[in-house]
């Protein structure tokens, strides 16, 4: 928790304090004192008597008790000082910029760790280190700028990293964006980006509280609390945009299976965000477009009018918005045409709204009551409006600001003449505005926030023979599960499979084969990936082919037997669950058979999936157009496969010893959906299951107490 002391100081101190401003020191103490801080001010250095007009003592000894402490010494003097102003100084709070700890060696990880055993041992919040500080209504504790103005209902922003912080207001502040409480969290030694969510999300005050909120880290330490307090503040009416980097993943990873290949943390990531409301962003322009767009008045659908007086600005950011999935409905009619008499010869109100390079502020202001009280299908309009120089825009951005805060529909200002206009913007931004000033970006941001979908709920999920699932489990070794108990599982959980059966001899093979009936599915049992070896034969109708498949497939490498199954016909579809440390269980769907590695085209969520979830998570994939069925050919039931994401996610919540699971492909038509084939993997914890984390703060109560009983 962070505590007042942090938030609203009646007195700092600088440890380090400096006259030289390069220094961060130095800097930190300049900005406290150019943006007024009210408190009592303190510097420390053993050099000075006075630093920047402020009394200087010559160690932490000398100071008075103080709320915060400010420091920015070597990493090696930072133990003693914490000590000195933790344990006899009655300081809680305090801001590390010193770098040389975890970030370095195992020996700073060490003294990072002891830091914060101090401050934890007096109730105290330490910040950092190897940060470049925080920003509150009460001081600017940065040694770092630029330094933005201060609103209290603007943007909240937390990131692991100081130059990005810094880096992101170059790119927020000449475009208008205003800021609340800033949080530059370093190292996270004992504050990370999941404590100052939790902070946000306790104090959250509807009459008060900023309702954006900016995120830029680098881990998710604790991802079930990341996913519980952003959920939270979504669903009290915040917006949330976050950046996770470090993306990729170095070096090779074990996986044994279509899911493990295809579910890794970045994924787990993009789910996580997913569950909790939060929009993904994946650089510093994109964060600040997204949070440019939560700073106006939300679109309520996807009908945009594009007025512009530049064709080829319009005509690119139209192109953008239809590719993502926005509407530029064509305007007609006796409104259209009275509209377009106000314009000059030439114009255009077609959708795009072109009104010339010699459009006035008067014909936009006239578009602009057109769109709101004439053309019901629209939703909202952008304007794009710039200069060459040749004359001043200031009448057509105070028509902006006017109809921007009159007019129930929302209006984004795409403003590109930073420089020919810079005075006219300065002014625009004065008015309370944002802007935005490439098109492009602006079209691909606003048609991704317009997909943003609320949390989701705690999902009621299907029944599941609980008691056969632990038999199973508790008697499994680590591993892959033979094929039969395989089934044993998916049947416990209401997935139908094929009739299938596994032979070790001809003889077995014979008589399964009769008990089945032709025609059949021939699998070698025992490798991983069968197809890769040729160990799949499909159509197996006399005694003959059986034979001589049976013998061919028992000399594979890793052959322990033959898996004899009904032939199915139909499309294919895979389903997948994979275990992320800290996260739960990924699961995913896609197009089956090779395609699945082919296309790389799945759709994935964390457990537990819903039925809301688990249709969206369907609808989100390329190959949708095949499961709905195209050309004739007739696709699968798409609340079959609904029900069979949900069933294996109660599967996953009673065995969530499942490392790994494949079932691919199922068999789907319009009226069944069958699994053919499925790999599930074990790993046992030394632990009990009960002593195992929480899947996740959703999961389901009812399957919890079972679970429970059955390992009690």
């Amino acid at each position: 928790m962070l505590v007042p002391q942090l938030l609203n100081p009646k007195s700092i101190a600088v440890i380090g304090a400096s006259n030289d401003t390069c220094k961060p020191g130095g800097k930190v103490l300049q900005n406290l004192l150019a943006h007024q801080y009210q408190g009592q001010l303190y510097a420390v250095n053993p050099r000075e008597q006075q630093v920047q007009g402020v009394a200087c003592y010559p160690s932490c000894e000398f100071l008075p008790d103080v709320d915060l402490a400010i420091i920015a010494v070597a990493a090696n003097y930072v133990e003693s000082a914490l000590q000195t102003l933790a344990f006899q100084k009655s300081c809680k709070a305090f801001i590390v910029f010193s770098a040389g700890f975890s970030e370095t060696c195992a020996d700073g990880k060490a003294l990072e760790a002891r830091c914060a055993q101090i401050v934890n041992s007096v109730g105290g919040t330490l910040i950092g280190p190897n940060c470049i500080g925080v920003i509150t209504a009460a001081y600017k504790g940065v040694f770092a700028g630029p330094i933005p103005a201060y609103n209290s209902m603007d943007c909240d922003c937390v990131s692991a990293s100081g130059a990005t912080m810094a880096y992101l207001l170059e790119a927020a502040i000449p475009r208008g964006l205003k800021f609340r409480d800033i949080f530059s969290v370093g190292n996270s030694a004992q504050v990370g980006v999941e404590e100052v969510l939790q902070y946000w999300d306790e104090t959250f005050d509807p009459q008060h509280s900023s309702r954006i909120k900016l995120l830029y880290m680098e881990q998710i330490k604790e991802p079930q609390r990341f996913l519980k307090h952003a959920a939270s503040l979504v669903n009290k009416g915040c917006r949330i945009a976050a950046i996770k980097a470090g993306n990729t993943e170095a070096g090779s990873r074990a996986v044994s299976s279509h899911t493990g290949a295809l579910a890794g943390s970045d994924a787990a990531v993009s789910s996580l965000f997913r569950k909790a409301g939060v929009i993904r962003c994946y650089s510093r322009i994109e964060l600040v477009y997204v949070a440019a767009i939560f700073s106006i008045q939300p679109l309520k659908g996807n009908r945009i009018a594009v007025i512009t007086h530049a064709g080829g600005p319009g005509v690119m950011l139209t192109d953008i918005l239809v590719k993502g999935g926005m509407q530029v409905p064509q305007l007609t009619g006796a409104k259209a045409e009275a509209l377009l008499s106000k314009l000059h010869p030439g114009s255009s109100v077609a959708n795009p709204i072109d009104f010339l390079a010699t459009g006035n502020a008067t014909q936009l202001g006239q578009i602009l009551d057109a769109v709101e009280n004439d053309f019901e299908e629209i939703d909202g309009s952008v304007v794009v409006f710039g200069t060459t120089g040749m004359w001043r825009v200031d009448d057509v951005y105070m028509v902006l600001h006017e109809k921007m805060k009159t007019c129930s529909k929302p209006i984004f200002p795409i403003l590109p003449s930073a420089i020919q206009a810079a005075e006219e913007l300065s002014r625009f931004h004065a008015m309370g505005h944002i802007n935005f000033t490439d098109e492009v970006s602006f079209g691909y941001v606003l048609s991704r926030v317009n997909k943003l979908q609320p949390p989701y709920t705690c999902p009621t999920l299907p029944e599941v023979n609980t008691a056969k699932v632990r038999q199973v489990i508790q008697q499994a070794q680590e591993g892959y599960l033979p094929p039969d108990k395989v089934f044993d599982l998916l049947n416990a959980a209401g997935i139908n499979t094929v009739k299938q059966h596994t032979a070790t001899t001809l003889e077995e093979a014979l008589d399964h084969a009769s008990a089945i009936g032709y025609p059949l599915v021939m699998k070698v049992s025992g490798p991983v990936h069968k197809s890769d070896l040729g160990g799949v034969v499909v159509g197996i109708k006399y005694r003959t082919e059986l034979e001589k498949t049976f013998g061919r497939l028992m000399q594979l490498e890793g052959a322990d037997g033959v898996i004899l199954q009904q032939q199915l016909s139909g499309t294919e579809v895979y389903l997948g669950a994979k275990a992320e440390d800290g996260y739960g269980h990924q699961v995913l769907c896609g197009l089956g058979g090779i395609f699945v590695e082919v296309f790389k085209d799945v759709s994935a969520a964390l457990a537990p999936v819903g039925s809301e979830e688990a249709r969206k998570m369907i609808r989100r994939l390329k190959s949708y157009p095949i499961i709905k069925g195209t050309r004739g050919k007739a696709g699968i039931n798409e609340e079959l496969l609904v029900e069979a994401i949900m069933k294996l996610s109660t599967l996953l919540e009673a065995a969530p010893e499942i490392s790994e699971m494949d079932i691919n492909p199922l068999m789907g038509t319009p009226g069944a959906l069958v699994a053919v084939d499925a790999r599930i993997s074990v790993c046992k914890p030394e632990r009990s299951i009960i002593d195992a984390p929480v899947q996740s703060i959703f999961v389901n109560p009812k399957s919890a107490a079972i679970l429970s009983s059955q390992t009690a």
